[in-house]
């Protein structure tokens, strides 16, 4: 069968590190950056010596036009330096490409934050500069964007003394979180994600056994773990008051483009669903008790409905040779069904995955030196994509296809817009994929057998949990964090009394009293001085895509054409913006429970179908 699994062909975008054509790329890179930064220091050099002569309107319409050239050639370089070295990640020349590839990337970063001062400095000039270059009316949201985040910089001195003192403070805590949890092994050597990832086993013993041992890893450290987390978010409370966000959520609804409003509805959504979350989790552990698939002494009784934290992830008993998740696929056969599953959707969906296909942007086969997981890179060069996962003919294989294809798709719906547009908001970012998915899915439910769907469900529905109950726990969490560490320090103690109440406020009753106290010591997102509430993001992305899969078996066909523009838009507005444009109000917990309906139908079908097993 390996001998059927493509590699990707990138002669259409280099023909490797060391071609003509990849080093003159390289050198006109080099030279548009300097023309760049000619343009901004004759803007500099007006504005000090010459304001009332300076042409602030005519120099903007050729600064976007050439920084927007610069991105299109930054992002091409980048993806190729990346996809060439995840490929070989022992070969020294594609590091070292990568390397130099970032060091110039940086430089960009530099000049980015010298065109914000000069977009400050003439904010009084844009409404002219609309009238006169109109072409530039869709980079409005994009400037307004900048101008928004010069209000929360402190003065160029302070900013780089904050960034050189991250290294050694936030970023150093976030190593040493890093190290601990990559380091942390039982008294036998084994490690500790290896410990972490028996809860997916089927062994029911070694899920409660490995859980324990967990605990207990994580409590051995907790003092240097809590000093970590402590210190970390100490920072960010004091950097956020000098640069005057109201608080971390602020700074990150901002990033993330969308309104408090839209958050507290989806929010509340979430908060809605619960009730229906927490009887899934209660219907899943009465049948691991009836099965005897749990080594829990109370979950799914009487006394403790809910599962054990441990059994979160446990399979289901069940499969045969007729499974779809016992089959080992072959790779035709797995693109023939997802080109399937996308045509059903759209003829356009499924053209683009059969182009993907046939041009060879997939790279699928497992070799050494190659990097693990899945990912897609885009390239402005040719408007195209390319695809990297390790097909080993699973059917979670062919859900991530489908999933990687989807971002591809996605950024296929923007062709013809500035390569500065291309850079979209995480809410936005797994919108293509996730749909891609949910598609996928939801035929195979509609079609599979009874013991087949049992467990697909359990298996959608754990990970839908992931996302829309314990990112809920999450938010929670770093929400009560932020709001004590503003007024002092916070200990282990802390931090675990603080996880117990996030996990009750959304586990509830759906957990039995076998939690996890420590998961903050866990989850890398926490010690992050750039990812504050890296959590509601997902939920969004998640019940966004359900309720765009409900809003087109509403819609029917047309919907198609609609979803298309909708992806086409995500890079030039906010959230809500983009979905009044598209007829959807994302700003009203209505729209978010369309989503949470996909959800519910399936926890009632799962139900039935556990209560005879």
């Amino acid at each position: 069968m390996n001998s059927s699994i493509p590699r990707w062909n990138l002669d259409s975008i280099y023909h490797d590190i060391t071609s003509d054509e990849y080093r003159q790329a390289l050198e006109s890179f080099s030279s548009a950056m300097e023309e760049n930064e000619a343009l901004l220091e004759t803007a500099s050099r007006f504005t000090r010596e010459a304001n009332a002569n300076f042409d602030f309107p005519a120099w903007l319409s050729s600064y976007l036009a050439a920084s927007d050239a610069l991105v299109a050639r930054c992002r091409t370089l980048a993806a190729y330096a990346y996809v060439t070295y995840s490929t070989d990640t022992t070969d020294t020349a594609h590091l070292n490409n990568l390397t130099r590839v970032q060091e110039l990337s940086v430089r960009m970063q530099q000049q980015e934050l010298k065109f914000s001062t000069m977009l400050l400095a003439h904010r009084a000039s844009l409404d002219e500069f609309y009238r006169r270059f109109p072409q530039y009316g869709q980079w409005r949201y994009l400037l307004d964007e900048v101008l928004e985040g010069t209000r929360h910089q402190m003065p160029a001195a302070e900013e780089k003394l904050a960034m050189d003192m991250q290294r050694t403070g936030g970023d150093a805590w976030g190593r040493l979180q890093e190290q601990l949890v990559s380091t942390l092994h039982d008294d036998g050597g084994r490690m500790f994600n290896e410990i972490r990832n028996d809860a997916f086993s089927a062994d029911a013993a070694l899920r409660k056994a490995s859980w324990q041992k967990e605990l207990a890893l994580l409590s051995r450290h907790r003092v240097a773990f809590a000093a970590a987390l402590n210190n970390l978010k100490g920072e960010t409370v004091l950097l956020n008051r000098r640069r005057h966000w109201a608080d971390a959520l602020e700074r990150a609804l901002v990033s993330s483009r969308m309104g408090r409003s839209t958050l507290d509805s989806l929010i509340a959504a979430l908060e809605g669903a619960l009730p229906m979350w927490r009887s899934y989790f209660q219907a899943k552990a009465r049948l691991l008790r009836r099965t005897g698939c749990t080594a829990s002494a109370t979950a799914g009784t009487g006394a403790e409905p809910g599962l054990a934290f441990y059994d979160l992830f446990a399979p289901l008993p069940g499969g045969g040779a007729d499974s779809l998740l016992e089959k080992r696929w072959t790779f035709a056969e797995a693109r023939d069904y997802v080109v399937a599953e996308y045509k059903s959707f759209s003829p356009d969906m499924g053209a683009f995955a059969e182009k993907a296909f046939a041009e060879g942007w997939i790279d699928a086969e497992i070799r050494p030196g190659k990097v693990g997981g899945a990912y897609d890179e885009d390239f402005p060069k040719g408007h195209q994509s390319r695809i990297l996962l390790n097909f080993t003919g699973t059917f979670s294989d062919i859900i991530t296809l489908a999933h990687e294809l989807g971002h591809a798709y996605h950024f296929s719906c923007m062709k013809g817009k500035p390569a500065t547009f291309f850079d979209y908001p995480m809410t936005l970012a797994e919108t293509a994929s996730t749909f891609a998915e949910t598609i996928t899915k939801q035929d195979v439910l509609a079609r599979c057998g009874a013991s087949d769907k049992l467990r697909l469900l359990d298996i959608d529905l754990q990970d839908a949990a992931q996302v829309l109950v314990d990112i809920l726990c999450r938010f929670y969490f770093e929400s009560s964090v932020f709001e004590e560490r503003q007024n002092g320090e916070l200990s282990a103690d802390d931090f675990c009394r603080l996880m117990r109440s996030a996990q009750e406020r959304s586990y509830g009753s759906g957990l039995n009293s076998e939690r996890h106290e420590y998961m903050w010591a866990v989850k890398s997102h926490y010690y992050s001085t750039g990812l504050d509430f890296y959590n509601f993001p997902y939920a969004f992305g998640q019940l966004f895509a359900a309720a765009l899969y409900m809003k087109s078996r509403q819609e029917g066909p047309s919907f198609a054409a609609t979803y298309a523009a909708l992806l086409a838009d995500t890079g030039s507005m906010s959230c809500e913006d983009l979905c009044r444009k598209a007829g959807f109000d994302i700003s009203t917990k209505e729209f978010w429970d369309g989503g949470i309906a996909m959800y519910a139908a399936e926890i009632a079908e799962f139900t039935a179908l556990a209560e005879k097993v």
